[in-house]
């Protein structure tokens, strides 16, 4: 078992910016891959970012593209989500999740944090 303890949400201005980080726990965060999900009130769970366990390649969602930045620090088993030029569309929980396979939906996910949520103003 893994835990995923996400941290760094809070209330921020439209164009504003936050640093979320998920610490995990386990000496193997090195072998998982691991993602950034959020969820709206009242709507699914929505793709954020994904980084390999290697941390050179990462993949996007559309609506995130080009304002927000995920990276890993593996000898602090931490994984990172920078959240620059924010909208208040973006206001929702964000979660990190961990996977053992190369994951292609939410599905294949193994673990996933509590959650912590990001609320954007107008």
């Amino acid at each position: 078992q893994v835990q995923l303890v996400e941290s760094g949400g809070g209330l921020v201005q439209a164009g504003g910016s936050l640093r979320l980080s998920c610490v995990a726990s386990g000496r193997t965060f090195d072998t998982y891959h691991m993602g950034w999900f959020r969820q709206a009130p009242g709507q699914e769970r929505e793709f954020v970012a994904l980084i390999i366990k290697g941390g050179g390649i990462t993949y996007y969602g559309d609506s995130v593209k080009g304002r927000f930045t995920i990276s890993r620090d593996n000898a602090k088993n931490t994984v990172y989500l920078q959240l620059n030029d924010l909208k208040p569309e973006d206001t929702a929980v964000y979660y990190c999740a961990a996977s053992t396979v190369t994951p292609t939906r939410s599905r294949e996910y193994d673990y996933w944090g509590q959650g912590t949520r990001v609320t954007v103003s107008s």
